[in-house]
């Protein structure tokens, strides 16, 4: 039974991290990370991403820009390129160590420590790029925030708002927090009894051949 719950909490675990790492990877080129609204003209919306910026008109449709310079960015988009890219790095290597580590596979069945260490390492990782999916995530909403009620700024002037990217960005991040924590606690919760039954098993076949053969020691 114990199996069966650590071998369900281990695919649940990397379900979500799957998840997470799909969503992480969807959040890092839509152009949503910021919505302005023009109260003069309703007809046309704009948005920005980390990649360009897109305005939408009704009658036009979207039309889209890419940025011409990385360097001209503010800081907080420069920054959230580079971290959601590590993100997704990380996300990857950590599903593939998690997946090779799943004790449901056949492939490496005996080497139990290895698979352990896989999951260990896989879960880490994993919880590592959901920490760094929020942080960009976090930030820029925390810039838009201080834009939004800046008061020197004049209140004519059109204020960016959240945009939809940024809610998915924190659903991915917070998915590859739990899978990744998930894949940790069900490594971890790996029996101790059961490893030290193995361990005195061989151990008392490698000092007591005998015994296999049915015989029984003439000394004793």
């Amino acid at each position: 039974m114990a199996l069966v719950f650590r071998i369900a909490m281990q695919l649940v675990g990397l379900l979500l991290s799957l998840l997470g790492w799909v969503l992480s990877i969807i959040t890092t080129y839509l152009p949503h990370w910021k919505n302005l609204n023009l109260e003069l003209n309703e007809m046309e919306n704009w948005t920005m991403g980390l990649w360009q910026t897109c305005v939408i008109q009704e009658e036009v449709g979207r039309q889209c820009k890419d940025f011409d310079s990385f360097l001209a960015l503010p800081a907080e988009l420069r920054i959230s390129r580079i971290l959601m890219f590590l993100s997704n790095g990380l996300g990857f290597l950590g599903l593939l160590l998690s997946g090779f580590g799943l004790d449901c596979l056949k492939t490496g069945a005996s080497r139990h420590a290895l698979k352990r260490r896989l999951r260990i390492l896989g879960g880490l990782l994993l919880w590592t790029s959901g920490i760094i999916t929020l942080i960009p995530v976090s930030w820029v909403a925390h810039v838009t925030v201080q834009e939004f009620w800046d008061e020197t700024i004049p209140e004519i002037v059109p204020r960016w708002e959240f945009g939809e990217a940024l809610f998915v960005g924190w659903f991915a991040g917070f998915s590859l927090l739990l899978g990744g924590c998930l894949l940790h606690c069900a490594a971890c919760s790996t029996p101790a009894t059961l490893a030290a039954r193995h361990c005195a098993v061989a151990e008392t076949q490698t000092q007591c051949p005998h015994l296999e053969n049915g015989t029984a020691d003439p000394q004793v």
